[in-house]
């Protein structure tokens, strides 16, 4: 059971050539963030992210292609007064995606936009995009 004003999600990072994350915007919201959602009852963290990214980009996952990046928490972009907890996975290969369900707007940014934009959700300005740097 999830702790009062805690979102449990799960997500993927998709990188382009050029080293650009994808990043989403769903219907009503102005933030930008990692594909991903909210997990089912039952469901672990990687069946999450990979029904997740088939609903809104209409890419077909395997669990076993996910790399674990790590679990972070910070404010919800989306709704104030709340955290979001979120198991952050990453993925090698290349996709082209496409705006499903609730996503309004698909944005494939760089690390150092991410980092710069207040438009981005906390979430991944501060805990995914140095999760990514090298060390």
């Amino acid at each position: 059971m999830s702790e009062p004003n805690v979102i449990t999600v799960a997500a993927v990072v998709f990188r382009d050539d050029a080293g650009r994350m994808l990043t989403v915007r769903k219907n009503g919201t102005a933030s930008f963030m990692l594909p991903g959602g909210k997990l089912e009852p039952g469901e672990s963290a990687a069946d999450a992210a990979v029904r997740e990214v088939a609903e809104e980009l209409g890419v077909r996952l395997l669990v076993e292609e996910l790399t674990l990046l790590g679990e972070f928490e910070a404010d919800a972009a989306n709704e104030p007064g709340h955290l979001v907890r979120s198991t952050v996975f990453t993925w090698a290969g290349k996709v082209t995606p496409d705006a499903a369900a609730e996503i309004a707007e698909l944005r494939w940014a760089s690390l150092t936009e991410i980092t710069d934009g207040a438009d981005f959700a906390p979430l991944t300005r501060e805990y995914v995009v140095p999760a990514l740097q090298p060390a």
